[in-house]
């Protein structure tokens, strides 16, 4: 069973920075990307950034580019999402999640590619 565990969420002012983080276990971790989502209240959950199983590709919401970034360490099981710049729209809780397809990178943008989902992590942005 793959268990997701998403950590670095707070409060931040506007202008700030967090990184999040996201603990995988179950299965081969470097055999899957991953992918990063949010969720504010009263709106459906929407794509922020993926990342192929190597780290080679990656993949932004146009809402983010150039202020996030997605890596990972597959040494560590670990993927993270470094948010800059960030603005009280950034607020929501962020989903990590892992794609069902091994090596598969295709419609990593919805959130059918996906079959693991850890359980939300807080960010909130003040102004």
């Amino acid at each position: 069973q793959v268990q997701l565990v998403e950590s670095g969420g707070g409060l931040v002012q506007a202008g700030g920075s967090l990184r999040l983080s996201c603990a995988a276990s179950g299965r081969t971790f470097s055999n899957y990307a991953m992918g990063w989502f949010r969720q504010a209240p009263g709106k459906e959950r929407n794509f922020v950034a993926a990342i192929s199983w190597g780290g080679g590709r990656t993949a932004y919401a146009d809402s983010v580019k150039g202020r996030f970034t997605i890596s990972r360490d597959n040494a560590k099981n670990t993927v993270y999402l470094q948010m800059n710049s960030l603005n009280p729209e950034d607020t929501a809780v962020y989903y990590c999640a892992q794609v069902s397809v091994l090596k598969g990178f295709e419609l990593v943008a919805t959130t059918t590619a996906y079959n693991y989902w850890g359980q939300g992590t807080q960010v909130t942005v003040s102004s």
